[in-house]
């Protein structure tokens, strides 16, 4: 007879992982969640346009498809140098020390450099002319610079030195070949010329910032007025019920644009509009969880033994309602994320230039019936993939948590 092997035991939680490993659809949700996570944590230091709202424009490179190739000449602003660190330029971007030009080709003429501007096919283009110079450093406006081209040398002072730099045209006409480099646009350029994939990817943090503090705050507000609906029932209960029927009355879109005129434009305003509506469905689902626990014999038992009502709630009822709340959680996520990208389309959303998937469809959907769909369509197929990686997660959560399932799972193993 063969002899049993000790017998596992396993909580509910890691049943709920275990059926939650074998959802193919949650954990490719997962694996989207992930990668968004970690283009919003890096922002600016992945983005191949690292300017504060990736907003640096290019205006002679405008409309260009996904792959476009040309080269670039970088002046150097006349303004103080960005001294911030590295943790602030991932978070905040950096400020952009540079003014870019495209062009078809350039030469040197005394100590300025000369070049023909991009233009399509064989058309000439405009020619320009900079001090190599004033091009290559931050010049002080406040002293007048030397261009000496008999002798083939500038003098100027430059922000963040106290000595006056000497330059000779041959040295000036190295480093400039630094400045001359060549981009490649991953997947194209907006009327401004700007990188649309640093955009798409600087967007990825408006949506998920919006989705977490939204979520936070409706699980606040939900949680709370849920929990003292279904403990205390009676009168407390006829009144918070009224007030969420109310509000459950009230289209979310139309409510999100009335507290939006009230607090103003911005981000913030638009992630505590979006909260403030999404707190009502949280709380019609822990108050009727509530109601089914809140006479077990473990309630009864933290009566007995004088509890007070706030810890029997926070320590004992909470705890054994959350599984739901959780699956809600995801689902409100994405629909925090459509929310605020309808605002944007609809103007009332974060302001210009920070870039958001909802307000780049708005200012692109004129050219979806031309050949530049794609401005519209990247940020809609955007929205439509974090959204439902959101989706795929909830429903992996909802059958994970399924306690009916637990039985079957334990059978089976």
């Amino acid at each position: 007879m063969k002899k049993k092997g000790p017998e596992r035991s396993y909580s509910l939680a890691a049943f709920a992982w275990q059926r939650l490993r074998r959802d193919k659809l949650a954990i490719s949700g997962i694996g989207i969640i992930i990668v968004a996570i970690f283009i919003a944590i890096l922002g600016y230091s992945i983005t191949p346009d690292s300017s504060p709202d990736a907003d640096t424009h290019v205006d002679e490179i405008g409309i260009k498809h996904p792959g476009f190739k040309c080269n670039l000449i970088r002046l150097k602003k006349n303004v103080e140098p960005d001294n911030g660190n590295f943790f602030s330029h991932m978070l905040f971007g950096k400020s952009n020390e540079y003014e870019y030009h495209a062009y078809k080709s350039y030469w040197f003429v005394g100590n300025d450099i000369y070049w023909e501007e991009y233009t399509d096919g064989p058309t000439p283009g405009k020619i320009w002319h900079f001090n190599l110079a004033d091009a290559l450093y931050p010049i002080n406006p406040s002293f007048k610079i030397v261009d000496d081209t008999a002798n083939h040398f500038v003098e100027f002072y430059s922000y963040g030195e106290a000595r006056k730099i000497h330059k000779t045209t041959a040295e000036l006409k190295t480093e400039i070949k630094d400045n001359l480099i060549d981009r490649r646009y991953m997947l194209g350029t907006d009327h401004f010329g700007r990188d649309l994939l640093s955009r798409l990817m600087i967007g990825t943090r408006i949506s998920l910032f919006v989705g977490l503090i939204s979520v936070a705050i409706s699980l606040l507000i939900g949680i709370l007025m849920g929990a003292i609906s279904g403990f205390f029932r009676g009168w407390v209960d006829d009144v918070i019920m009224w007030f969420i029927n109310v509000v459950w009355s009230i289209p979310t879109l139309l409510l999100v644009i009335a507290i939006t005129l009230v607090l103003g434009k911005g981000i913030f305003p638009i992630f505590i509009a979006v909260g403030l509506t999404m707190w009502v469905e949280t709380a019609r689902v822990v108050r009727g969880q509530i109601l089914s626990v809140r006479e077990k014999e473990f309630v009864e038992a933290g009566r007995a033994l004088g509890f007070s009502n706030m810890r029997i709630i926070i320590r004992h009822v909470l705890p054994n309602v959350m599984g739901p709340v959780i699956v809600i959680s995801a689902n409100n996520f994405a629909s925090a994320i459509l929310i605020e990208a309808g605002l944007s389309y609809l103007g009332i959303g974060v302001r210009r230039p920070t870039p958001s998937w909802g307000m780049m469809i708005s200012e692109y959907k004129g050219y979806i019936l031309t050949g530049d769909a794609y401005l519209a369509v990247l940020p809609g197929i955007a929205i439509m993939f974090i959204v439902l990686a959101f989706m795929l997660l909830g429903n992996g959560l909802r059958d994970a948590i399924d306690t009916k399932l637990a039985g079957e799972d334990q059978i089976m193993t």
